[in-house]
């Protein structure tokens, strides 16, 4: 039986986007758009590596 590597997580950069984002747009006095925004390239980036893993294992 062929082992295969453990899958990558991308979960906290999700928590880390959300988290950059807050803080970024509360610099600039626009704390919830700067939250989304960090969800959402939270969410492209985890997505990003959850597809690469995929195509590293081969399924």
């Amino acid at each position: 039986m062929q082992s295969s590597p453990p899958p990558a997580a991308g979960g906290a950069l999700v928590a880390f986007g959300v988290l950059i984002g807050a803080g970024i747009g509360f610099s600039v006095g626009q704390a919830t758009p700067g939250a989304l925004i960090g969800l959402a390239l939270g969410v492209t980036i985890a997505g990003l590596i959850w597809w690469r893993d995929r195509r590293r294992a081969g399924r």
